[in-house]
C-alpha cells in the first residue's frame, strides 16, 4: 500500500518543512461517522481516494508525534516522512468494525516507523540491536532528558523498572554518551588545532619484526611447497606449468607449447590441467 498510495508530492515535508505544517494544519478533521464511510469504501471497494482521505486528514497527527523525537539530532522532516509510512500502514490494517478511532490506532504503527528509523541512523555504529536494548535506549535516553547525568541510583532504579542489569544500562549510557569519529582523519587539523582519530592512534605494523619475520616465513614455506609440488610432474608437464604461469614475461601459448612438443593444443591443454590438478593436491597435503 506505501507504493499504491502516495502522499501528494505538495504534502511533502521536503518541499518545506514550515509550509508543509501549514497546510497539513488547514486539513479539515473527520468526523467518526466520515471516517468510518471512508474506512468501508477503501476495504470493501479498494476505493484509494477514500484511504488517501483518511492518510490527508491525519497528517498532523503524524507531525505531533514526530516532534516528540527531536532530541536524537535527526531531520524533522525524515522523522515525518517515516511516520507518514506508518500511518499509511495502519489506514491498510485499520478496521473500523472494532469501535476504535483511527487515531488511536495509527499510534503504534506511526512510532514504530520512527523508532526503527532512529535506531537505524542516529548513530554509524548500531547501539541497540536486541527488543530489550531498543527498550532500554528510549527509555535512557527520556531519562537523561529529564535528570541530566545519572546517578548509580538512577540507573539502578531504572535497571529494577526494565528488568535488565544495572551493568547493562551503564554500558547503554556510554554508548549514549559517546561520539562517532571519523577513522582515517577526514577532519582537518593544522598547525594550531588537532584531532585525533582512531587511525592515527593505532601502530604501523608493516614494519614490524615479528610481523617481517612471519611474513618472510610464510613466502619461503610457499616457494618450498611450490619446488615441491613441480618436482613431482614430469618434465613435459613441468615444462608447461612453468612457460604458462611461473614466468612473468614472454608466457608461452597453448599453441606455441603444441608446436614445440608437437601435438594438439587440446592436448597442451590436458596436460596443464591434469598437472595443475596434481599441484593443488600437493600444495594442501
Amino acid at each position: 500500500m506505501t507504493n499504491s498510495l502516495p502522499i501528494p508530492i505538495a504534502l511533502s515535508p521536503e518541499r518545506g518543512l514550515s509550509a508543509y505544517l501549514r497546510t497539513i494544519n488547514a486539513m479539515p478533521i473527520l468526523s467518526a461517522e466520515e471516517e468510518t464511510a471512508l474506512a468501508l469504501r477503501y476495504h470493501q471497494h479498494h476505493d484509494l481516494d477514500a484511504a488517501r482521505q483518511l492518510v490527508v486528514s491525519h497528517l498532523r497527527f503524524v507531525a505531533r508525534i514526530a516532534r516528540g523525537f527531536n532530541g536524537y539530532g535527526l531531520p524533522q522532516a525524515d522523522l515525518i516522512q517515516e511516520g507518514n509510512i506508518g500511518l499509511m500502514k495502519a489506514v491498510k490494517h485499520y478496521d473500523p468494525d472494532r469501535g476504535v478511532r483511527l487515531v488511536s490506532f495509527a499510534v503504534h504503527w506511526v512510532k514504530a516507523e520512527i523508532y526503527d528509523y532512529v535506531l537505524r541512523n542516529w548513530r554509524i555504529v548500531k547501539i541497540a540491536t536486541t527488543k530489550a536494548q531498543r527498550k532500554l535506549f528510549f527509555n535512557l535516553r527520556k531519562s537523561r532528558e529529564r535528570l541530566g547525568w545519572m546517578s548509580e541510583d538512577d540507573k539502578t532504579s531504572l535497571a529494577t523498572r526494565l528488568n535488565v542489569d544495572p551493568k547493562v544500562v551503564s554500558e547503554m549510557e556510554a554508548r549514549l554518551t559517546s561520539h562517532d569519529l571519523p577513522y582515517d582523519g577526514a577532519i582537518e587539523n593544522d598547525d594550531e588545532h588537532f584531532t585525533a582519530t582512531p587511525a592515527g592512534t593505532l601502530p604501523d605494523m608493516r614494519y614490524n619484526p615479528e610481523v617481517i619475520a612471519s611474513r618472510a616465513d610464510q613466502v619461503d614455506d610457499r616457494q618450498e611447497k611450490l619446488t615441491t609440488a613441480l618436482e613431482r610432474l614430469d618434465n613435459r608437464a613441468r615444462d608447461i606449468i612453468e612457460r604458462r604461469w611461473l614466468r612473468e614475461d614472454d608466457k608461452s601459448t597453448l599453441h606455441d607449447l603444441a608446436a614445440k612438443y608437437g601435438v594438439s593444443a587440446e592436448r597442451i591443454r590436458q596436460i596443464e590441467k591434469r598437472a595443475l590438478a596434481q599441484m593443488k593436491n600437493a600444495l594442501t597435503a
